[in-house]
This record gives C-alpha cells, sequence and structure tokens, in this order.
C-alpha cells in the first residue's frame, strides 16, 4: 500500500492512526449559525472568504469540509456574534455571545 492509499479525497488520513475527523461545525448547525446572524449563504462567503458554493453543497450534505474551510466558517461566525459551547451529552451548541462580552 502506498502513502496516498491512506489518504481520502479531501486529504485526510483514514488509516494512519489519525482517527476519524471531528467536526464542530455540521451542516445543520452552518445553517442554525447564519440563522442567528441574518445571513444569507452569500454573507457567509463573504466574511469567511470562501465561496457560496462550498457553503451551499455543504450545507446541501453534497460534500464534506476541509478542515481550514471549516475554521474560516467558524472564524466568521464567531466573529460575527456566534459562540460555540460544547454541552455534556448534547455536542456542540450555539448561542449568540451577550453585548458585554
Amino acid at each position: 500500500m502506498t502513502y496516498m492509499d491512506n489518504i481520502n479525497q479531501y486529504g485526510w488520513f483514514d488509516i494512519m492512526g489519525q482517527g476519524a475527523k471531528e467536526t464542530i461545525l455540521t451542516p445543520a448547525l452552518c445553517r442554525a449559525a447564519r440563522g442567528l446572524l441574518d445571513w444569507t449563504q452569500v454573507d457567509l462567503a463573504d466574511h469567511a472568504a470562501v465561496s457560496r458554493s462550498t457553503i451551499r453543497d455543504y450545507e446541501g450534505k453534497h460534500h464534506e469540509l476541509h478542515r481550514a474551510t471549516e475554521a474560516q466558517l467558524r472564524l466568521a461566525f464567531e466573529n460575527g456574534g456566534v459562540a460555540f459551547i460544547e454541552v455534556e451529552g448534547k455536542g456542540t451548541c450555539i448561542c449568540l455571545r451577550s453585548a458585554s462580552e
């Protein structure tokens, strides 16, 4: 088996002891965060410096995101005022930060 056989189509390691890619921003959370901010897909694309088609395809579950793209989207949401909170037994949840934060 060659080195490249261990990397899937998104550049993530499938076998080499790296474990599964842990996604924080699911398609549903992406849609929900846009809703909290009243952002369209175009607004998010502009804030995150990614293409609208990337957001459309991800939210439509047509493909996964690269880790760097997920980080860009999450940073755009956080800069817009969304807080990502880990809730035990529930996973990642979102809410708007208060004005005092």
